[in-house]
């Protein structure tokens, strides 16, 4: 089935009516609550940025097989203890690890569903894996 042939079918439906669910659930709506107050503070936002900058940049300096100084890595580790004492920024980080939690839980369940071709049960969920080659070792 192509991506056309989806249009207007019963699968397309039901996707839109679990996009609709999944916006009005109360917990993604205080995840976007807490995205959006990150989102509209420029100080928790540059901080993050800098934060996130900063640990690329020693990545890839490890990366090259550069050395790191304990000066560099103090440095960061201050920078992000910071950063994660600050409500507003956490509460972003956290509510990016519940949505990634949320998308990797949907994925798991459709997969698990066209791999068995039957809606899964919870033990299914439990077998260990996502499916054939996964390589996800949960």
């Amino acid at each position: 089935m192509t991506t056309t042939e989806l249009n207007g079918s019963a699968i397309e439906e039901k996707t839109r009516e679990l996009c609709e669910a999944l916006i009005t659930a109360p917990n993604v709506v205080s995840i976007r609550q807490r995205i959006d107050k990150f989102m509209a503070n420029d100080s928790a936002r540059a901080q993050y940025e800098a934060v996130m900058t900063k640990g690329q940049e020693l990545h890839d300096k490890q990366h090259r097989s550069l050395p790191l100084s304990g000066e560099e890595i103090s440095a960061f580790e201050k920078s992000r203890e910071q950063l994660l004492a600050n409500p507003v920024a956490r509460g972003f980080l956290d509510a990016q690890e519940e949505l990634h939690g949320i998308q990797e839980s949907i994925q798991q369940q459709v997969a698990k569903t066209l791999e068995l071709g039957r809606v899964p049960k919870a033990e299914d969920m439990e077998s260990g894996s996502c499916g054939h080659g996964c390589g996800c070792h949960h």
